[in-house]
């Protein structure tokens, strides 16, 4: 090979090197261009979901979605851009309510004897219903008309009735375990302490958290004595 053939050789490597890392300079580039993009995304879809649930929270139970984009700081266009419609945006933003608060659902270790068992039980419960009511009351709105969202609400009281099961175990057993006596009485539970009637004793009876409590208590040691 003559010193020419093997400079132009060289030249050529020299090229073909610095294309290529040219090429991988701007493949880096585009990787971190679609990064940020998806992390604006993220951060916008975001912005949107807690918009939604802090009007919930001061009392809007169904804003609109030209309300909830400016709540966010967002165009309306954006809103429709990163939710199909407004039922998507509440199945989103119901899912991010229940893990802000996904703490207070598990049921605690409750005492032996039946009276203090019912009043750790009415003190957890009664936590928990005060803080996901605002959200309650904007699902129960909706759960009509949206098939999501009423499987949320059947998927919540599902889990209701399995803490109310271990919760008072020895009582639906001496009630019969799959006997219709003790299908009655896990109803009765579940209606005594659920939402609705919590609701009920908050807003139609205006009692305040301490005695709507007292209230609960009296019903379920009523039903489990």
């Amino acid at each position: 090979m003559t010193p020419h053939q093997m400079t132009r050789r060289s030249c050529g490597d020299d090229r073909s090197a610095m294309l290529g890392f040219l090429a991988l300079s701007m493949q880096e580039l585009a990787d971190a261009a679609r990064d940020g993009r998806a992390a604006r995304a993220i951060r916008t879809r975001n912005r949107v979901v807690d918009a939604l649930l802090d009007l919930i929270a001061d009392g809007d139970l169904r804003p609109p979605a030209a309300q909830v984009a400016q709540r966010a700081g967002v165009s309306l266009r954006s809103v429709y851009q990163h939710f199909d419609d407004l039922e998507t945006l509440f199945d989103v933003a119901g899912e991010r309510h229940r893990q802000r608060f996904a703490d207070l659902e598990p049921l605690p270790e409750l005492p032996a004897a039946l009276g203090p068992r019912v009043a750790a039980y009415v003190a957890h419960r009664t936590r928990w219903m005060e803080a996901i009511s605002p959200m309650a009351r904007a699902a129960a709105l909706q759960a009509p008309f949206s098939r999501t969202i009423a499987a949320r609400q059947a998927a919540s009281r599902q889990r209701h009735r399995e803490a109310l099961a271990v919760a008072f175990a020895p009582e639906l057993a001496r009630a019969g375990r799959g006997s219709v006596e003790g299908a009655r009485l896990l109803h009765a539970l579940e209606a005594t302490s659920s939402w609705s009637t919590w609701e009920g004793l908050r807003t139609a009876s205006g009692l305040p958290p301490d005695e709507a409590a007292g209230v609960l208590e009296v019903l379920l040691l009523s039903l489990l004595r």
